[in-house]
């Protein structure tokens, strides 16, 4: 991977306070998408949830059907689908169809489940995700591929299953594991030479597991003969930039203090329990990015320092700002930041300060150009 080849999307849980419509709400994650899509972003990623009511988006894939019809270039993942909550042979067949609607645009995201909630509803015991997991992937992606299976586990059976639809094109769709502090995904994404998202960057532990886990997943990709592809790492923190980081840090004011009494409902460590916290915090820590588009191409280099490269940066889309200040950092990250990493502008400042370094010689190879015209003019007039 070079810095040029850098990918940007988002990945949108949601988060969405009590005190709105939540109907509109759905209707804003379209727009931001539409958006984003108009400047140029590559991913989006989309969650699912049915519990603790901000995170209101329950199938991602019907959302994503959605926002297909509305976008024209924009790839849209299921970030994630919690495996051990659906049957995987009901899971690939969606898939497949979410490929064929989409041509191509679907990615899929693949976890265990995130909020212990929700798993409670529906009597799966924390203790089994993770296995379930894996046994979903194992099966999901070899429908995909078109094999027939027959499969019996605790929780789910097959028999002679096989899928009527194959993916768009003949191509099984990306698929991608999250990765957080615990091997298990990048295990997972090595074995089946699948994508990873790592969900937990901005926590320190988070943070300092990338190498190691991507390690992993390489080991394991060349054990399975699947080399693991840098293209495919992706990490997920919180970027807000403004003009000035006193700015960004007032514009975030506005909706960080009921997103972080979400996160206490969820765990009694509140945004502590991934790594994040008071907004002074996080700067001081390097858990997010709420400041200039300076300190956000330095915690580009962090990142990519940390991993030795990767594939795509997915900012977290938090709701901290309002919707008006939330999509004017969208656009000075695509306009400042990303150039400014990548040195799209490198050739453009070299030719600006060429030509510089070179104005007086210029400037009087013209004046001389001009007083010979007019001699020229004038000595045929004579």
């Amino acid at each position: 991977m070079t810095k040029a080849e850098l990918r940007y999307g988002i990945f949108l849980p949601p988060f969405h306070a009590l005190d709105e419509d939540p109907t509109l709400c759905l209707q804003r994650d379209f727009e931001l998408i539409e958006f984003l899509d108009r400047l140029g972003y590559d991913e989006a990623w989309i969650g699912e949830h049915h519990s603790g009511g901000f995170e209101i988006i329950a199938s991602p894939e019907l959302f994503i059907a959605a926002a297909a019809e509305r976008t024209t270039r924009i790839k849209l993942g299921t970030g994630v689908m919690s495996a051990p909550y659906h049957h995987p042979f009901m899971t690939a067949g969606r898939m497949a169809q979410l490929d064929h609607q989409t041509k191509g645009r679907a990615m899929f995201g693949i976890g265990p489940g995130l909020l212990n909630s929700d798993a409670q509803m529906l009597g799966i015991r924390a203790e089994t995700q993770r296995d379930r997991m894996g046994e979903a992937v194992d099966v999901i992606t070899r429908l995909l591929d078109g094999e027939i299976i027959t499969a019996k586990t605790e929780w789910f059976e097959m028999h002679n299953a096989r899928m009527q639809l194959g993916p768009y094109k003949g191509r099984r769709p990306h698929i991608a594991c999250t990765s957080t502090v615990t091997p298990n995904g990048a295990v997972l994404a090595g074995k089946y030479g699948l994508g990873m998202v790592c969900v937990a960057a901005a926590s320190l532990a988070g943070y300092s597991a990338l190498d190691t886990n991507w390690a992993i997943a390489c080991a394991e990709g060349e054990k399975a003969g699947k080399p693991m592809d840098r293209a495919g790492l992706r990490l997920m923190a919180p970027f807000h930039v403004a003009e000035t980081r006193e700015q960004a840090i007032a514009e975030v004011s506005w909706g960080f203090d009921k997103w972080s009494d979400y996160a206490y409902q969820i765990s009694p460590q509140g945004p502590a329990s991934i790594g994040l916290g008071p907004v002074k915090d996080m700067i001081e820590n390097q858990a997010a990015v709420i400041g200039t588009v300076d300190d956000a191409v330095a915690q580009l280099e962090r990142y990519w320092d940390k991993t030795g490269g990767f594939g795509c940066m997915l900012i977290l889309a938090q709701n901290w700002a309002t919707p008006e200040n939330t999509k004017k950092s969208f656009d000075l990250i695509a306009r400042q930041v990303m150039p400014k990493f990548a040195a799209r502008n490198a050739r453009r400042i070299e030719s600006y300060n060429w030509m510089g370094d070179n104005r007086v010689e210029f400037a009087n190879a013209t004046r001389t150009a001009s007083q010979l015209a007019i001699e020229k003019h004038a000595a045929k007039g004579a």
